[in-house]
């Protein structure tokens, strides 16, 4: 099965992405999302089926539908289920960092399908809440409703330091390793140059009086 990666980076100030793309038969796109632990993703899609005789793409078909599967960090499936052809996915990632997304049509209605659209929304964070059904459920007033909103996302933004100071960790602890690597491996050429230098000036010294020239 041919994979296709697509990179979307999720900060605090965008945590929501929307796009379209194109699938074949035998294609998975797979997209990475950077992902602080404990935070909530919720994925909104529609299947289109290209039609030839209008040119144009149409809603698909009864039983035609995506599978999704989600990895986290540790390559752990997190979900992996078969939706319809439109509808919703929703997980929590439960470790920081890159969440591997991947999407592929169902195969058993492939045989009378051609080229699909997939329109995709991805939402993180406090982008995944909807308020509406919080302020309902909860019977919360505006002010109640916004506060509600200020919190989550000043959990958000902790999460996304938080996460971000895990990395700098990482890449600081990569940064040292390399250059203490580099450090050694020129005390090495150093030191080898040194002693072929000397084993050089030894055998054509060795040589020259062998050879009485000196």
């Amino acid at each position: 099965m041919a994979w296709t990666f697509f990179t979307v980076f999720c900060s605090t100030i965008v945590a929501a992405s929307a796009l379209y793309f194109h699938i074949g038969e035998t294609e998975r796109k797979c997209f990475i999302e950077e992902l602080p632990d404990e935070t909530m993703v919720v994925g909104n899609y529609k299947v289109e089926m290209f039609d030839k005789n209008i040119n144009d793409f149409v809603p698909t078909m009864h039983g035609l539908g995506m599978h999704v599967e989600v990895r986290d960090p540790d390559d752990k499936v997190v979900l992996s289920r078969t939706y319809a052809a439109e509808g919703r996915f929703t997980f929590t990632s439960h470790s920081a960092g890159e969440h591997i997304i991947c999407l592929n049509s169902n195969s058993t209605a492939w045989l009378y399908a051609g080229q699909l659209r997939v329109h995709l929304d991805i939402s993180v964070g406090e982008h995944a809440v909807d308020y509406q059904q919080v302020q309902a459920k909860d019977k919360l007033s505006e002010l109640q409703l916004r506060i509600r909103q200020l919190l989550d996302q000043v959990e958000q933004i902790t999460k996304e330091q938080n996460y971000q100071r895990v990395r700098e960790e990482r890449f600081r602890y990569t940064s040292e390793s390399t250059n203490q690597r580099v450090f050694w491996w020129s005390i090495i050429q150093v030191s080898a140059l040194v002693v072929i230098g000397m084993w050089q000036s030894l055998h054509m010294k060795s040589f020259f009086i062998a050879k009485k020239l000196v």
